[in-house]
C-alpha cells in the first residue's frame, strides 16, 4: 500500500503544502518545528481539510478537492498516535484499548497478537500510573486495535528517556518490517528519521 498525497492549506499568511508519492514502508516527514509536518498528518487523518489537492492511500481515495470527496475521519481506517498519548484518564488501560474496537472482538485474543508491545500486564492500570514508555505503547496498541489500514505517528518518541525511546523504536521497526503497515511519521530528529524511515520527505 502506498501514499499518494498532494495537498495545500493556507493558515494565516502562509501556505502549508506537501507532495508525497511513496511506496511501502515508513515515510518520514522531517523538518524543524513549524514546518507544517503535523498539519499534513492531520490532513491525511481528516482532522484538517486541505484547500486543494488529493489524498490517496493504496486504492482508497480519501480526499479530492476537485471531485468533492472528503471521507469522514471515522471511515478513513487510519490509526493515529499523537505526540501525547491522549489516553482517557477515567478509563483503565483495558477500556482505553477497547475504544474503537468492534464489540464482538475479544480483547484478550487481540492483546495476545500484540504481545510485542508488552502491554498485557497493564490492563488493570490507570493511565496516570503509567510511565511515558508504557503510555506510548498503550496508545500504539489502541491505534492497532482499531484495525487500521495505515498508521500516522506524530513524534512518537518525544519526551522519552533513552531506554523508553529505544523500546518504542523497536516497536515501530516491527510494525514496519513484520506487521508491514504503511506508516507516515513526523519527526524533527535526524537520527530517528535515518534509522526508521524507508524514505524521508524534507519539509522547510
Amino acid at each position: 500500500m502506498s501514499f499518494d498525497i498532494a495537498v495545500a492549506l493556507h493558515r494565516g499568511d502562509r501556505e502549508i503544502a506537501c507532495r508525497i508519492a511513496a511506496g511501502e514502508g515508513l515515510t518520514i516527514l522531517f523538518g524543524p518545528s513549524g514546518a507544517g509536518k503535523t498539519s499534513i498528518l492531520h490532513m491525511v487523518a481528516g482532522l484538517l481539510r486541505p484547500d486543494r489537492g488529493h489524498i490517496r492511500v493504496g486504492d482508497s481515495l480519501l480526499f479530492d478537492a476537485e471531485g468533492g470527496i472528503d471521507v469522514p475521519v471515522e471511515a478513513r481506517r487510519c490509526g493515529v498516535v499523537f505526540q501525547e498519548p491522549r489516553l482517557f484518564p477515567h478509563l483503565r488501560v483495558a477500556a482505553n484499548l477497547r475504544y474503537g474496537m468492534a464489540p464482538d472482538v475479544d480483547l484478550a485474543d487481540r492483546i495476545a497478537e500484540l504481545d510485542f508491545l508488552g502491554i498485557g500486564h497493564l490492563l488493570d492500570r490507570w493511565p496516570r500510573t503509567l510511565s511515558g514508555g508504557e503510555a506510548k505503547r498503550v496508545a500504539i496498541g489502541r491505534a492497532l486495535l482499531s484495525d487500521p489500514q495505515f498508521l500516522l505517528l506524530d513524534e512518537p518518541l518525544s519526551s522519552l528517556d533513552p531506554a523508553r525511546r529505544e523500546e518504542i523504536m523497536q516497536v515501530i521497526e516491527r510494525l514496519r518490517d513484520v506487521v508491514r503497515l504503511p506508516i507516515l511519521m513526523v519527526t524533527h530528529d535526524r537520527e530517528e528519521a535515518e534509522r526508521l524511515g524507508s524514505r524521508i520527505i524534507a519539509m522547510a
